[in-house]
């Protein structure tokens, strides 16, 4: 079974007209995904970027951080744990090379969770690794995603 995803880009140049020698472009534009809000992004701060706004890094741990968080709910519901609450405070680490190009090394999920049974602790550990098993973005990753979990 497949599924197509889209996204569409905008972006406009912002020249600067007081100094043509150097070339400057605002790393600011727009994703524009059919029936959502508009997601309005740039660079990472230490690529020039507005640290106001998204950036692709910022975006891609998003991801990672929410597939598998949905995918553990869902493993979780198939064992007949029910999960109260679940947070994560994940890091990603990027290197960037001297030709200045880069990539992700690693990333690491903190995931917290609070169960209803305090019986079943230690599965509902034990289900993150099948969740990162199941976990749509992790498998699309070409670095390792690690978890420290901790369930009360």
């Amino acid at each position: 079974m497949k599924h197509l995803f889209k996204a569409a880009i905008n972006w406009t140049s912002n020249q600067n007209p007081v100094d043509s020698t150097k070339r400057f472009y605002s790393k600011s534009h727009q994703v524009k995904i059919e029936g959502k809000p508009v997601l309005n992004v740039s660079a990472a701060k230490a690529f020039k970027g507005d640290p106001e706004l998204y950036n692709p890094e910022d975006l891609l741990l998003s991801s990672l951080v929410s597939c598998h968080m949905m995918s553990y709910l869902y493993v979780c519901s198939q064992n007949g744990i029910e999960v109260l609450e679940y947070s994560d405070n994940a890091e990603a680490t990027l290197e960037v090379s001297p030709n200045g190009s880069g990539r992700f090394v690693a990333a690491t999920l903190y995931p917290k969770v609070k169960i209803l049974n305090p019986d079943q602790i230690q599965l509902a550990l034990d289900l993150h690794q099948k969740a990162n098993e199941l976990c749509f973005i992790a498998n699309s990753c070409n670095f390792p995603v690690m978890h420290h979990a901790s369930v009360e």
